[in-house]
């Protein structure tokens, strides 16, 4: 019996993002390097976008390359921006009516890799089914401050005022702005926190930990990680009988 019978397509979230943790970890328990497990995860990343697009969820936004990433070696940062290179699939995207988007600060990106996320991003512009936005050179710390910065600059020409900052304002200044805040939050490989990823956007998010690692985060694993998610009651700070 698959996980999948179990799923209420009229329930399914419509944003759902992802920590993908655990591409090294697994190629060392497979006796192999890093980038192995890099191009294996790689793997997974098209099957969980054709399976978004199966089910119909909107938003699929997976966390690729954090700031913090940049502290790691240069010979797995090349290797990672190699395969991002080698990995985008524009004919994946179209088959599906897979839109594409990037979120983060692109500048820090190699000029090669630059043009390829914005030819993949003109490509699929008009694809209107799910939309797969990768977070790359992203952290939700370069996020408000960047967002921080576009406010000030506001406030700064006198095109809006102080006191007139809202929850709203924050919003609509954000990298994220295009798309609703995450209903399901997956993170993969065993660890237990958010690593600087979408900590604005996922307050209310409903959040789901498993150990296996993302080379291994199969079909399967991505409907029991659904089917979690639709058991549980989302009450956003009211009681069960006000949403009752």
């Amino acid at each position: 019996m698959s996980y999948k019978e179990d799923i209420d397509l009229n329930r399914v979230p419509e944003h759902v993002a992802i920590i993908m943790d655990g591409n090294g970890r697994w190629a060392k328990a497979h006796g192999q390097e890093r980038s192995f497990g890099h191009h294996k995860g790689a793997e997974i990343v098209h099957i969980v976008t054709e399976e978004s697009a199966r089910l119909g969820i909107k938003y699929l936004t997976l966390y690729t390359f954090s700031t913090e990433n940049w502290n790691r070696p240069a010979s797995e940062i090349e290797a990672l921006m190699n395969l991002l290179l080698d990995s985008l699939e524009e004919e994946t995207f179209m088959k599906n009516n897979v839109r594409f988007r990037v979120i983060g600060d692109r500048q820090a990106l190699p000029q090669a890799v630059q043009n390829r996320l914005n030819q993949c991003e003109e490509k699929t512009a008009a694809n209107t089914g799910t939309c797969l936005v990768i977070a790359l050179s992203y952290s939700s710390k370069w996020e408000l401050t960047e967002t921080t910065k576009q406010i000030a600059t506001l406030v700064q020409n006198n095109e809006l005022k102080p006191e007139d900052i809202t929850i709203e304002t924050i919003q609509e200044n954000l990298a994220t702005s295009f798309m609703p805040n995450p209903d399901l939050l997956i993170r993969t490989g065993g660890e237990y926190r958010l690593s600087n990823y979408l900590l604005w956007q996922c307050a209310y998010s409903e959040l789901y930990f498993t150990d296996v690692f993302w080379p291994d985060f199969n079909k399967e694993e991505f409907y029991k990680a659904i089917v979690c998610y639709q058991k549980r009651e989302r009450r956003f700070g009211k009681t069960s009988e006000q949403i009752s």
